[in-house]
């Protein structure tokens, strides 16, 4: 080989090695940020807002202390609510109006549970063990991270932060929500340990 041609393969493979070293330090410096950002989503996906319907049994929660829910209810074959006591029994698409008091029962289109083959519970779950979970299309419902993303759009989603009188919504403002998602999701969704 040529003196001139090695020379040329070898800054050649020296700045590609510049450009990978780069590149991975750009992204180990993006993971705590991303890691950081994960920490919002976590906060939000395990308030009680959200929680009480992301359950690890059939029964789901109600109020901010996480009780069972009143009146036996149980998650149902696709997360409706039993036979004969669907969800929408008493929730309706929107809340009451606040003249109807404290802690009447809620409301958004399609209020349910997750369907009982896809629970997605939030409630004792590390960090890394919710993250390792929304991840996991066997249990999340085959959502990818885009889809994952729609759904925090779904009306029953946004209820939770507006739930009605009588309930704490979300405290996490919504846009820094979604944007904690975004920057999670774009680092390429890392998992805390």
């Amino acid at each position: 080989m040529r003196k001139a041609t090695r020379n040329v393969l070898l800054s050649a493979m020296a700045a590609g090695l510049v450009l990978a070293l780069t590149a991975a330090s750009g992204q180990n410096r993006s993971q705590p940020e991303a890691l950081e950002a994960f920490g919002v989503v976590q906060k939000v996906l395990q308030h009680p807002r959200c929680q009480n319907c992301h359950i690890p049994g059939d029964a789901p929660l109600q109020f901010d202390d996480g009780r069972v829910h009143a009146q036996s209810v149980k998650r149902g074959p696709q997360g409706k609510g039993a036979p004969g006591l669907a969800c929408a029994t008493c929730h309706s698409t929107e809340n009451l109006p606040a003249s109807y008091g404290a802690h009447m029962p809620p409301g958004a289109p399609n209020w349910q549970l997750p369907p009982p083959e896809h629970k997605m519970i939030f409630i004792g779950l590390s960090g890394g063990e919710l993250c390792r979970q929304l991840k996991n299309r066997k249990e999340n419902g085959g959502r990818d991270l885009a889809a994952l993303r729609h759904h925090l759009d779904d009306k029953l989603v946004l209820w939770g932060w507006d739930p009605g009188v009588g309930r704490t919504p979300v405290d996490v403002p919504r846009d820094q929500f979604i944007a904690a998602f975004r920057k999670w999701a774009d680092a390429g969704a890392p998992c805390p340990p």
